[in-house]
């Protein structure tokens, strides 16, 4: 039987390499050009609204959204002192419903976004600290990185201002990161870390249920701000 002859490609191995080798930079180019019109896009309020819509959805189960606003800042709080930022926000829902309380000062002493003692922001070194730890510190002490570093303190200028202030959103929120850290999360001790920023086993299990809950959507809920940083970068690099 005769042996039937193999059909020639169309397209030669060496014409094959040649259309990648074009092609390629071409659909690189396609793609940055596509990715710089989304973000053009996104400027716009309708689209901005949409995804505004999408944070929405995806916390469309939870009982207290995690406002927007404050999520990269508990994330740049986990890159300095590695507390998951989905930590961070469950602390802030259980201590002030976000900073939505009518006010930032509890009966017991407690102050600002995170609830802070006066004694633990400022450091039980302090000659006033006793007790539950409200303690006698004057204003101005109480917000002196200088004095809290002084008295082994929690408290954090983390906007570099100047001053350590609890009822500033980012400091609190570092504060609370470089208190969490050293009270065991660092070591990998959640729980006990959450338990030394308040004595009680049901605000563990609290803190732990909202915990779970933001891990379950943190994935999506970066990536969306994260799109938004790098959008907000491109047009001030414009």
């Amino acid at each position: 039987m005769a042996k039937k002859k193999k059909s020639k490609p169309l397209i030669s191995p060496g014409v094959k390499l040649f259309l990648i080798i074009i092609l390629l930079p071409a659909s690189i180019t396609i793609y940055f050009f596509a990715f710089l019109a989304w973000q053009e896009l996104k400027s716009i309020p309708f689209i901005s609204e949409l995804v505004e819509n999408e944070m929405d959805v995806i916390q469309q189960d939870l009982d207290l959204k995690i406002p927007e606003e404050y999520i990269p800042i508990y994330m740049s709080a986990e890159e300095t002192y590695g507390v998951p930022w989905t930590l961070l926000a469950a602390h802030h829902r259980i201590e002030t419903r976000f900073s939505t309380m009518k006010t930032l000062v509890s009966p017991l002493g407690a102050e600002g976004h995170m609830q802070f003692m006066p004694c633990t922001f400022v450091g039980w070194d302090h000659p006033t600290c006793n007790g539950l730890g409200q303690g006698e510190i004057t204003e101005e002490e109480k917000t002196n990185p200088k004095i809290i570093r002084k008295y082994g303190g929690y408290g954090v200028d983390a906007n570099k201002d100047g001053v350590a202030d609890p009822f500033d959103i980012e400091d609190a929120i570092f504060s609370a990161a470089n208190y969490l850290a050293k009270a065991g999360v660092s070591d990998g001790q959640l729980k006990k870390a959450i338990y030394n920023y308040n004595h009680s086993e049901e605000y563990v299990d609290d803190i732990l249920y909202y915990y779970h809950l933001y891990e379950e959507v943190s994935d999506d809920l970066e990536q969306i701000i994260l799109s938004s940083d790098e959008s907000k970068t491109l047009n001030n690099v414009k």
